[in-house]
């Protein structure tokens, strides 16, 4: 079943009543409160611009443990090399414009939204939303964003204008120590790629559970 929100009210229906898809409920805004609301119980927005709101909360969550993530051979290379200037939350909004407008295999246009855009950058004023850019010379060429939830970090989306650059962003934030596990919300066969894996929501809510 699929609930409709009340727009004065930020709690959210049982996440584990979400369909097979992971969709649970459709309408309400993105204001902070809803929106660490959902963090907080599993649930994230997913929407484009021709369709209301939509919220998912997967049955199953594809994460990476950061002592799990795969590095190659060539990779640490890169990394070793100086190539790449590796900062923290420096340029939040020029991190989301950036994933906003990378193309992806598959997909027409964005989901991050203008609306996704402000309200994250909100979030971000708040010191809830998190970026890592990574530079080339004085260029911004890859980066993530997402949310902070205690040790969970919900990443949200990541670029790369050059190889290996998104790369960079995530293996500096997993080396950072700050993160006991980066919520990667749904399969993608790259970050397969680097250690990422499917555990259930109710392992995902568990590990959630100190911070909700």
């Amino acid at each position: 079943m699929i609930f409709e929100l009340d727009p004065t009210d930020i709690h959210f229906p049982d996440p584990a009543l979400a369909e097979p898809d992971g969709l649970l409920a459709f309408g309400g805004d993105l204001r902070p409160e809803r929106l660490m609301e959902a963090y907080t119980k599993g649930i994230f927005p997913w929407y484009s611009d021709d369709t209301p709101i939509l919220w998912y909360a997967p049955h199953e969550r594809f994460v990476l443990f950061p002592d799990e993530l795969k590095i190659s051979k060539s990779m640490r290379q890169v990394l070793r090399s100086g190539r790449f200037t590796v900062t923290h939350d420096q340029a939040f909004a020029q991190v989301i414009a950036a994933c906003a407008t990378q193309p992806r295999h598959g997909q027409d246009g964005t989901w991050i939204t203008g609306d996704m855009q402000q309200a994250y950058i909100r979030l971000h004023e708040l010191g809830v939303a998190h970026a890592v850019e990574v530079w080339r010379d004085a260029a911004l060429v890859g980066g993530l964003y997402g949310v902070a939830l205690g040790s969970v970090f919900c990443g949200e989306s990541m670029f790369s204008r050059e190889a290996n650059a998104s790369k960079a962003a995530l293996a500096s934030l997993c080396q950072s120590g700050d993160y006991k596990l980066i919520d990667c919300q749904v399969y993608t066969e790259h970050l397969a790629s680097l250690g990422a894996r499917m555990i259930s929501r109710d392992a995902y809510m568990a590990l959630l559970q100190p911070i909700s």
